[in-house]
């Protein structure tokens, strides 16, 4: 901890526990991540964390099986994170924060960690109301949903979302953030299942596997289409979220399964419609904290809600391969490490 009296241009540095990929291997049974001590101290403009929990997300391990050629070993991962500053600028030590990346654990030392650095304008006040574990888990799936409707368009009333995945995390995100707008919300899912998360409104909830969803789409908002579609998963439902845009209508990508799809410019531009690509592996973590600023409030005043943490779904440090094995298997859940 910091020493009274310490000058400002004293930093502190501390020995942090973290969790370390030495390579990238050929699949997720091959990960063998060990626990390593790291030096640490900050920047002038840095702010030193302890971590109190941090999210695995399934980019921590796409980056580890070398679907990230850009991703830098040996390293830490971790891109969320959510901790007490320990070590900072006047003012913010003791500050109770919680933050997200697109570098983080992947072109530099992540969050799978007892500490982290970051930049000071990097992190978010956490809501007095949120735990350390579901602040940690906020991060990439609400970052991701905001900033694809941020660049879409924000909705409002009178506007139609159609959410494509809609039980995974980034669907239940932009399900809370379109509602909370006061937009109208229908979601997708592959095989017959209610919507399983939070909602300022009824979600109408469309089974693909027994249904032609563009059809269904058009038959619920009287032959008009939806304002934006949200396609969390890609390809599979290229067409059909194509297939039911309307007039200017908006789709969001953020996911691909076989990358290649065939294009129908002619529907395309005579239904003016946009198409909105989100990767937010290309946001900086003063970014990232920018959108996060931007969706705190909700969280604050409970409009939002964090992702249910269930505490078979917390790992100590020591079970990191558990934890990504866990998010590799495609587990529903929100899985976190928590470091002491």
């Amino acid at each position: 901890m910091p020493v009274a009296g310490k000058p400002d241009s004293e930093h502190v540095s501390i020995n942090a526990r973290c969790v370390r990929l030495q390579a990238k291997v050929a699949d997720a049974t091959s990960l063998a991540p060990v626990i390593e001590t790291h030096a640490l101290s900050r920047a002038a403009n840095e702010l030193l964390i302890e971590v109190k929990a941090a999210a695995v997300n399934p980019s921590d391990v796409k980056a580890a099986t070398g679907l990230m050629p850009y991703a830098v070993f040996p390293r830490t991962p971790g891109r969320d994170y959510a901790g007490i500053v320990i070590d900072g600028p006047a003012g913010s030590i003791g500050r109770e924060v919680f933050g997200s990346s697109g570098d983080l654990g992947i072109r530099r030392d992540g969050s799978h960690a007892t500490h982290l650095v970051v930049e000071a304008d990097a992190v978010v006040e956490k809501p007095k109301g949120i735990s350390w574990e579901e602040a940690a888990g906020i991060g990439v799936p609400f970052v991701t949903a905001m900033e694809g409707l941020r660049r879409a368009g924000i909705p409002t009333a009178g506007d139609t979302v159609l959410v494509m995945g809609v039980n995974g995390k980034v669907g239940q995100a932009a399900v809370q953030i379109a509602s909370w707008h006061g937009a109208r919300v229908i979601g997708v899912v592959r095989r017959s299942e209610p919507y399983e998360g939070h909602s300022h409104s009824k979600v109408e909830v469309i089974d693909a596997s027994v249904t032609d969803v563009a059809a269904r789409v058009r038959e619920l908002t009287d032959g008009k289409g939806a304002d934006i579609v949200f396609n969390t998963v890609g390809d599979p439902y290229f067409q059909a979220a194509h297939q039911s845009l309307a007039l200017r209508g908006r789709q969001i990508l953020i996911a691909a399964v076989d990358r290649i799809v065939q294009f129908d410019i002619l529907a395309f531009y005579r239904g003016q419609h946009t198409y909105v690509g989100i990767d937010t592996l290309g946001l900086s973590s003063i970014a990232t904290g920018a959108v996060l600023r931007e969706i705190g409030p909700g969280f604050a005043s409970g409009h939002l809600k964090p992702f249910p943490i269930k505490e078979s779904a917390i790992y100590p440090l020591e079970q990191a391969k558990a934890a990504l094995t866990a998010v590799a298997g495609s587990s529903r859940d929100r899985v976190i490490l928590r470091p002491a």
